[in-house]
């Protein structure tokens, strides 16, 4: 971690990125989001919620006051200097209190889930560092740990001709139950979904550890990249790194064969 804009700050509902990264939507963000400090991100949708400039508070949206969550948020911008100063050396993970209230909204019941699956809840670390951009040129987050791993394993690759590249990292609870959601007004069924994603709050990417990794020319989370040379070299090399493959096939998590997720095990 080399300085505070490295650093995503995480809350329940809100996020507080580091100013520099965020894609502005309008002329308004835009002219707000060059000069911020940091910048208030609604989880649920992405929303631009508050930039914090050298001058003050500036609120992109009305009623920010009533934004859920925003106690935690501003409570965290206020202790902007102890963050930095922990930088990533004291993670902390985020309570898991509202994520069963919303599995039971999809029709999801967590014990059954659990004892069927063999999985449990991941709670959402509340930092994450830097660790580059992905394949779609978006920030990349993950746990310190896997983020400097991940630097290490994607050198060595270059090194014996191997190109990677990050497809996903970080996601949150929230972000997860919006892949529910529109798979849902698609017209497919939980259990469908279920062989495909792991239910919200059961997701190793929540943790900041896992990595869906492909390399150019593939297309992203395909059964296909098990034939590809990066693939074989991750499989020899990945371990010397502290990486895994969560979901080989046949695993007991009833979870399709997925040779891009890769799992930082060694934290």
């Amino acid at each position: 971690m080399r300085g505070h804009g490295h650093l995503l700050i995480n809350t329940p509902e809100i996020e507080l990125w580091p100013g520099g990264l965020l894609r502005a939507r309008s002329n308004h963000d835009a002219r707000a989001l060059s000069r911020a400090r940091h910048v208030l991100r609604r989880k649920r949708d992405g929303r631009f919620l508050a930039a914090d400039l050298p001058e003050g508070l500036l609120p992109l949206v009305h009623r920010l006051i009533h934004e859920d969550g925003i106690g935690d948020a501003l409570d965290a911008l206020d202790a902007i200097v102890e963050y930095r100063r922990e930088g990533l050396l004291r993670i902390h993970e985020l309570p898991l209190d509202r994520i069963e209230e919303r599995l039971s909204a999809l029709g999801l019941d967590c014990d059954g889930y659990e004892a069927r699956t063999g999985l449990g809840l991941i709670a959402e670390p509340d930092r994450l560092a830097y660790a580059g951009v992905d394949r779609f040129r978006r920030p990349l987050w993950l746990h310190p740990g896997a983020a400097r791993a991940w630097s290490h394993l994607h050198q060595a690759a270059v090194h014996d001709g191997i190109v990677l590249d990050a497809i996903s990292g970080y996601r949150s609870h929230h972000y997860q139950l919006g892949i529910f959601e529109r798979k849902l007004a698609r017209g497919l069924g939980v259990d469908e979904i279920l062989t495909v994603n792991a239910a919200p709050g059961y997701s190793e990417h929540h943790s900041g550890l896992a990595l869906d990794i492909g390399t150019p020319g593939e297309p992203p989370a395909e059964e296909s990249f098990e034939h590809t040379p990066a693939f074989a070299w991750l499989r020899d090399n990945a371990g010397g790194y502290g990486y895994v493959m969560s979901y080989p096939r046949d695993n007991p998590h009833g979870i399709v064969y997925e040779p891009w997720h890769w799992r930082y095990a060694a934290k």
